[in-house]
């Protein structure tokens, strides 16, 4: 049985949890309660991470300790239509490229993280950060995401990697979704939004505080 040691209002723990859904995959949640109570950086919790992180993903006896090893992890070893972290043995140039994008797209989610999702967690369980600094980070990474959506739009692409979802969206998409709470407005990013609509019907998709349905 999967377990995965979680909170209820990380967006890096929704990650995980949105693709578990899609993959109907059952598993054991383990919840913290990282605010107010800080669970995660008391002993019990820092002998699963050192770090006191969450998620971290219990297979097993395989244990992951970061969002993106874990839904790589995950579709590799469940996703056996290859469709959420494509599975190539010896790609050819074209093939290289589109898993290299994938890894951008990840990368640019933890740039989202740092941002949109910094200035959730200050307004919402008042973790530090230079809020302003953020919120303006927030909206130059949101202008380059409305951007490069609309024009893969016009090229019937609707999706951060081409004509099809994979975990690259499922990364980028709590940090953008919860990102009136950190007082950041998705109202001037009309492809965003139509986005997150997008990935809202996916079939098994999962809600969680703050987050609809479509």
């Amino acid at each position: 049985m999967i377990k995965l040691h979680d909170y209820e209002l990380s967006a890096d723990c929704y990650k995980v949890r949105l693709l578990l859904g899609i993959l109907q995959l059952p598993y054991e949640r383990l919840e913290l309660d990282v605010y107010p109570e800080r669970e995660h950086r008391l002993a019990a919790f820092r002998a699963v991470d050192p770090l006191g992180r969450v998620p971290v993903l219990d297979d097993d006896g395989v244990i992951l300790r970061d969002w993106a090893a874990i839904l790589v992890y995950l579709a590799q070893r469940y996703d056996g239509a290859q469709r959420w972290f494509p599975r190539v043995d010896r790609p050819d140039a074209a093939q290289a490229a589109s898993l290299g994008r994938l890894v951008e797209w990840l990368s640019f989610a933890q740039r989202l993280a740092g941002s949109a999702g910094a200035a959730r967690l200050h307004d919402t369980i008042f973790e530090p950060a230079d809020i302003e600094r953020c919120r303006a980070s927030a909206h130059e990474l949101f202008r380059m995401l409305d951007e490069h959506l609309w024009f893969a739009e016009q090229q019937d692409c609707p999706w951060l990697c081409g004509r099809d979802p994979t975990i690259a969206d499922l990364a980028c998409f709590p940090d953008v979704v919860l990102s009136e709470e950190g007082g950041v407005s998705r109202l001037p990013y009309p492809a965003i939004r139509r986005w997150t609509d997008r990935i809202k019907r996916l079939p098994n998709f999962t809600t969680m505080a703050g987050v609809f349905p479509a």
